[in-house]
């Protein structure tokens, strides 16, 4: 990626890069962006999410499954910028999450801040370091991995 790589992503760009769209994608913007190494992916979670209807209907919780996707797609911009990937229709899928921990539950008004760092990357697979915080509070952490497939031209 050139050194004029943007320092954020609004949703215009996310969605050059992510193939994700509602209800599913989970990124409403990234900032701090320093390509091939980290970001700020930004959720802000709202009582209007599908998913609020069943988890839970007296105490809505965010999935903690949709935190991780967050931290995913957040990475998932990182390894578009930093593979020149805007508008080439590339996808990231899981390989692999581990040491998961969720410390305190995110409901409708919080916002997420998705920190996610590449730990191994620059080919097809990439290794990354998460962080969900809110408030400053850790909410969830995360390592894992995906492989990145952009399309024969």
């Amino acid at each position: 990626m050139s050194e004029t790589a943007p320092l954020s992503a609004d949703m215009a760009l996310i969605q050059r890069i992510l193939p994700h769209r509602y209800p599913f994608l989970l990124v409403d913007k990234v900032r701090d962006i320093f390509v091939n190494e980290s970001c700020v992916g930004i959720k802000c979670v709202t009582m209007n999410e599908p998913q609020f209807t069943g988890h839970f209907p007296d105490m809505p919780v965010f999935p903690g499954v949709l935190i991780i996707e967050a931290m995913a797609q957040t990475s998932g911009i990182l390894v578009g910028l930093s593979m020149d990937l805007v508008d080439k229709n590339a996808k990231v899928f899981f390989m692999g999450v581990d040491n998961c921990k969720f410390r305190r539950k995110v409901g409708p008004g919080d916002v997420l801040e998705l920190h996610v760092k590449a730990l191994r990357g620059g080919g097809k697979v990439w290794k990354f370091e998460g962080r969900a915080m809110v408030d400053g509070e850790l909410a969830c952490e995360a390592t894992f991995m995906a492989m990145i497939e952009v399309p024969k031209a």
